[in-house]
């Protein structure tokens, strides 16, 4: 009863809900774009899959700690916007037991057991999603949302692919009727996205767009993924589908690139668009995952395609593998930076008070 106590009321480590996207951005590089780096893949992908884990115990040790604590739980949960991070913990979950099924098939029990723990999880944020989906499409319908909401859609399809490649083929009716509930989320999101930038005359590019906003193509691709890797729907749909996400993400991307010019002038280079905050892993995931779609859809004789379209994605994936990298590479500096100005600042705080 000590031991509950302590965990429920004592001190602890406060850690960024949304940390989960930190394993989700590097875990969908490698089950996806790091094939395009053969050094990176059959030389060092073992290593850097292990680091992964490393650092998935560090961040969920702590995520788990400060979940149950009383102080943090019951106003996360209740938050009609921020408890959609919970669908993080859940993509991050899925995508590290994919890495090991491709670096270390070995040890199969254990990626199907943390897949149980994972759909258990999921359970809960399904529950959290119906409340909250209310919520704003009720009382709250003009709460200022963002992409977060979206991640409704990343956690649900991730369970769908999860189950699918760490234990079997599951039949297609239920495969679909969780890419269509994923889907139906992402509906009931983007409508409440729209509704926030149409109501709010006052909004600017530079301050008021989220980083989570990339989400909006970002969830769609890990619907396709899901679709992809489950043989659900027709391959003119895919096709379709495919086209539509691609032209969503030159679209948002296009508003990202406006929004940093913006910020740059506004803010300068360090603070207007080097300065860390954990959402900016959510651009890595989005632009990881679409990669991902693209390669399995395109390794996926299930879904033959136009040969235009086939060759069109050959010579855009052997670009967009070096943008997935350098991004990720970028936010991992970016990240590094803030710990050590972080130190530094602590340290001369300490300093000034002796």
């Amino acid at each position: 009863m000590d031991v509950v106590y302590m965990l429920l009321n004592g001190p602890y480590k406060k850690i960024e809900p949304a940390s989960g996207a930190i394993i989700m951005a590097n875990g969908i590089f490698l089950i996806g774009a790091v094939e395009a780096f053969p050094l990176l893949d059959v030389q060092l992908g073992k290593y850097l899959a292990f680091i992964l884990l490393v650092v998935w115990i560090f961040i969920y040790k702590s995520l788990s700690v400060q979940f149950f604590h009383r102080d943090f739980l019951i106003s996360f949960i209740k938050h009609p916007v921020n408890s959609f991070v919970i669908g993080t913990w859940i993509a991050g979950v899925s995508v590290l037991c994919n890495v090991f099924v491709r670096y270390f098939p070995d040890i199969r029990l254990i990626t199907q057991a943390m897949g149980i723990l994972n759909t258990f999880l999921f359970l809960f944020f399904l529950l959290n999603c119906f409340y909250n989906f209310k919520q704003l499409l009720g009382e709250h319908k003009n709460y200022p949302v963002h992409g977060a909401i979206l991640l409704s859609t990343v956690g649900t399809q991730s369970i769908i692919i999860l189950l699918n490649n760490v234990f079997f083929q599951f039949p297609v009716y239920f495969s679909e009727a969780i890419i269509i509930l994923g889907f139906t989320f992402y509906l009931a999101g983007i409508i409440l996205i729209g509704n926030r930038y149409i109501r709010q005359n006052d909004w600017t590019i530079a301050d008021d767009w989220a980083n989570t906003n990339c989400i909006i193509h970002g969830a769609l691709s890990i619907t396709g993924l899901a679709i992809v890797t489950t043989n659900t729907f027709t391959p003119v749909f895919i096709t379709v589908f495919w086209l539509v996400v691609f032209a969503l993400l030159i679209i948002v991307e296009i508003v990202e690139v406006i929004r940093a010019v913006i910020r740059v002038k506004l803010y300068g280079w360090n603070k207007g668009i080097f300065t860390y905050n954990v959402t900016q892993w959510s651009r890595n995931f989005t632009f990881g995952m679409f990669y991902t779609f693209s390669l399995v859809m395109h390794k996926n004789p299930f879904y033959p395609i136009n040969e235009k379209l086939y060759q069109f994605q050959e010579v855009f994936m052997s670009f967009w593998a070096w943008v997935v990298l350098i991004a990720l590479v970028g936010q991992i500096a970016i990240y590094f930076k803030s710990r050590i100005e972080s130190t530094r600042f602590w340290k001369s705080r300490d300093l000034s008070h002796q």
